[in-house]
């Protein structure tokens, strides 16, 4: 990779990882009452509306059929493995 490219894909990775822990604080302090049953609970439902609107509800202008499913799938799947790696932390 060029030196372009490597820091493209770092600022990409860098605001990935931003995201993420922004979202983990958000969700951890809005659901920090109650118990770790209520937790997860939150968490599934959030996931359930975020995939059912990435597919439902983004449309993706100038793709085709392809790049436009590979995107919501990429999508969905980070959803997932975002919203399942936070964990009940009553503190």
């Amino acid at each position: 990779m060029t030196d372009q490219a490597n820091e493209l894909q770092a600022i990409n990775t860098a605001w990935q990882i931003a995201i993420q822990e922004i979202l983990r604080m958000v969700v951890r302090d809005i659901y920090k009452s109650g118990d770790e049953t209520t937790f997860h609970a939150h968490i599934k439902r959030i996931e359930e509306a975020a995939v059912d609107s990435i597919y439902t509800g983004l449309m993706l202008r100038g793709t085709d059929e392809w790049t436009e499913i590979l995107v919501k799938e990429k999508a969905s799947n980070f959803v997932t493995t975002l919203l399942t790696s936070f964990t009940f932390d009553k503190v």
